[in-house]
């Protein structure tokens, strides 16, 4: 495996299935070069980067590889689920599951600030990680889903290009990276070439505190558990939409639940129940962003289906603001 973060010029960009066949074999051999007979840790969030890299481990060292996925009950619908079908089911890939929920959620219980949410968020899951290698022997590599716009951004002082920062110094990992000089298209027909499914490969980006950022302010059980529901309808009528044509591809759409309720009524009777708010944008660096024109028949029947299928909620409303002034996030 090439030791410098820097891209060569010459390297042709993996656009086709044959070249990413190629490049697997590459890292292949160039894996089981580094690794030799020693064990590989790796955070497996079920994101397509780390995704990518399992399935890469798995077929270079198989069970010498130890993923370990986290479920801090912040993650969307039916995503811990796929990553233990995908990975332990399928691809037999050394797997421990963690359900931390009740530990994440304890810590944040009454927190409202963003940026602390965030921070207890990561120091957590560093927390529980950490805990799991005390637990495991012969471990000699930290896998990591790094990919090249981290590498640049770090570069450049954006932001830190590893996946699991902030490991105690007592665990000196060597690191695997190999997808490190990728692009995110290309550790996708990566993902694609190694057999990952379509909602794995392509899955939206998503932010590491995960639904934590979606469900604003204090998180509540139970307000997080009406946004899991909400976006998980809003992600299913857009891409049924695009599937029939009827819109045309949006880079990222999701729910949000904020910390207040709005007066509603139902048979009659008043309802005091939070807003749902549908979040869709496109992008093309992040930076920058603008809101879609989402047909008015899909609207109404993401608003049908939430109001019918949510309990606890009695509105829904499609945010309009581009990036700048908003954000993409919410917080």
């Amino acid at each position: 495996m090439a030791s410098s973060n820097v891209r060569p010029e010459s390297m042709e960009r993996i656009t086709t299935p044959a070249l990413a066949e190629a490049f697997i074999e590459e890292q292949i051999t160039e894996l089981r070069a580094q690794i030799g007979d020693k064990k590989v840790l790796l955070a497996l969030s079920g994101g397509v980067d780390s995704s990518v890299v399992a399935a890469l481990l798995i077929k270079a060292v198989g069970k010498q590889l130890v993923c370990v996925h986290v479920n801090h009950g912040l993650m969307r619908k039916g995503e811990s689920e796929q990553v233990i079908d995908v990975f332990e089911k399928q691809l037999g890939a050394n797997l421990i599951y963690i359900d931390a929920t009740d530990r994440f959620l304890d810590k944040l219980a009454g927190v409202d600030d963003p940026e602390t949410k965030r921070k207890i968020i990561g120091k957590e899951f560093i927390d529980v990680f950490a805990e799991e290698a005390d637990k495991l022997e012969g471990i000699r590599f930290l896998g990591q889903g790094t990919i090249y716009p981290d590498i640049l951004e770090s570069k450049d002082g954006v932001k830190a290009h590893h996946n699991v920062g902030g490991m105690p110094e007592k665990y000196d990992f060597e690191l695997v990276e190999p997808v490190k000089l990728l692009f995110k298209d290309e550790v996708r027909v990566v993902g694609k070439a190694l057999g990952l499914p379509d909602g794995m490969v392509y899955r939206q980006p998503f932010p590491g505190p995960g639904l934590g950022v979606r469900c604003l302010g204090a998180i509540t059980r139970d307000r997080l558990a009406a946004l899991r529901e909400a976006d998980a309808i809003v992600r299913e009528e857009i891409e049924k939409a695009v599937s029939a044509n009827t819109i045309k591809p949006i880079w990222q759409y999701f729910a949000v639940v904020p910390d207040m309720r709005a007066t509603g009524v139902e048979n009659g009777r008043r309802r005091y129940d939070w807003p749902v708010i549908i979040r869709a944008v496109n992008t093309v660096d992040a930076m920058s962003a603008t809101v879609p024109e989402i047909d008015w028949t899909v609207l109404k029947t993401i608003t049908d289906r939430i109001l019918a299928e949510v309990k606890g909620v009695c509105r829904v409303l499609y945010d309009l603001s581009p990036k700048p002034i908003g954000t993409i996030e919410f917080e």
